[in-house]
């Protein structure tokens, strides 16, 4: 075996760029007793895919499969939890809904709420219209 080619076939397999054929070719070159001086730092790389080939599996495996928690019972244990943990919280914590008895009060609260959503809205509105503004000079400056 040509020593030029055998360093091109390095090369390409350190690359991944090797067929089958030429790593074939590199181990039956390895595997050899003649390996050039400055090649034999690869031999044990070779040498050990070769030893890895003959090497078994020699472990009992588990014929039995292993028993699964039944998830259908911690799905209800979980919605029992939550269940209690809302009534806890509604029995201590009554809240207050904010009821009037008189109409013209809850009407002037009511008008207060409005006006601070209407604000909130018409902000969010000149932002909209900040936005179409910058979408049309783009349009301009990128035609």
């Amino acid at each position: 075996m040509e020593l030029k080619s055998i360093e091109i076939l390095i090369d390409k397999y350190l690359e991944g760029n090797s067929s089958i054929a030429e790593e074939k070719e590199l181990k039956a070159y390895f595997s050899s007793n003649e390996v050039a001086e400055h090649l034999v730092m690869y031999k044990p790389m070779f040498g050990y895919f070769e030893k890895q080939k003959e090497q078994r599996f020699t472990k009992a495996l588990p014929l039995q499969p292993r028993k699964q928690v039944n998830v259908k019972w911690i799905g209800v244990a979980a919605a029992v939890v939550v269940l209690f943990g809302t009534m806890y919280f509604y029995v201590n914590n009554p809240q207050d809904l904010g009821t009037y008895s008189d109409p013209e009060e809850a009407y002037v609260e009511t008008q207060k709420a409005l006006e601070m959503l209407s604000q909130e809205v018409n902000q969010g509105v000149e932002s909209v219209a900040i936005l179409k503004e910058y979408e049309k000079t783009k349009k301009t400056i990128f035609k």
